[in-house]
């Protein structure tokens, strides 16, 4: 079964992000995607904060879920919806939100970014907290490809989080690392979090310079159970597209049994 990455470097305004998108998504339909991951902060990036508050939308309505459905079931694929700006408990802030879509174009899971980003060096800062309300709830869900663990982005750097969602067979990670970052220490987490759970690691990825002058790292990839990067796109709008292969699960999990010896 085949699975993709979309890259993308998203604006500041909603429309023609949702349109490169649709273009994306659809050029990894043809390829043969049974599974298609788009990258965090897909419909916008860059905007203002009054902007991204007022992109909200309420869980189950509105153009961005709109479009995510009508894409799933044009396409007859399984849709991991990067992530998009849903109203929080806070009416100040918003929760950032992968959704996830059946080939019938039906919602079957939704996580909401549990770590939220903080970083502060010379002129470069971010603080998520400012204004989004992290989630609380760890989610995966059964799909034919397998149990699908979903996490977003500063996700990455807390592999306790990876190893409460129990045995998987895929992890998909949306994300905009920024380019500082992720030069660092994009790839070595990716890789480390295929091998310590034994599954496939599918990363979509920002890429490139965006139009309010922030730097994505990019380098979305898929990678296997053995920690070898099976395909990856540095920088730009494109599309990584690989082979989930069921067999080469069994053969790593029972050559080495890594997750059946643990004690902790």
């Amino acid at each position: 079964m085949k699975i993709a990455a979309v890259q993308m470097i998203s604006g500041p305004d909603v429309v023609p992000n949702l349109a490169a998108a649709g273009r994306l998504v659809a050029e990894a339909a043809a390829a043969g995607a049974q599974l298609v991951a788009l990258p965090e902060y897909f419909p916008l990036i860059g905007a203002t904060d009054v902007d991204r508050l007022a992109a909200r939308e309420q869980e189950g309505q509105g153009p961005i879920q709109d479009f995510l459905a009508a894409t799933a079931r044009r396409h007859g694929i399984w849709l991991v919806g990067g992530s998009i700006p849903l109203l929080a408990r806070d009416p100040g802030k918003l929760r950032n939100g992968c959704l996830v879509f059946d080939p019938q174009g039906t919602r079957v899971a939704r996580y909401d970014k549990i770590h939220l980003f903080g970083f502060k060096r010379g002129e470069e800062s971010y603080d998520e907290a400012a204004t989004i309300e992290r989630g609380d709830q760890i989610v995966a869900f059964d799909s034919p490809l397998g149990r699908v663990g979903i996490t977003i982005c500063y996700d990455l750097r807390f592999p306790e989080l990876f190893r409460a969602m129990g045995d998987v067979d895929l992890l998909v990670l949306p994300a905009a690392f920024t380019e500082t970052t992720g030069r660092a220490h994009w790839e070595i987490l990716l890789r480390a979090r295929a091998i310590e759970n034994q599954c496939y690691v599918l990363a979509a990825a920002q890429g490139g310079r965006h139009p309010n002058g922030r730097m994505t790292h990019g380098n979305s990839m898929v990678i296997d159970p053995w920690g070898e990067v099976l395909a990856r796109m540095d920088k730009g709008e494109g599309v990584v597209l690989a082979e989930l292969d069921r067999q080469r699960l069994v053969d790593t999990r029972s050559s080495l049994p890594a997750l059946k010896h643990r004690i902790l």
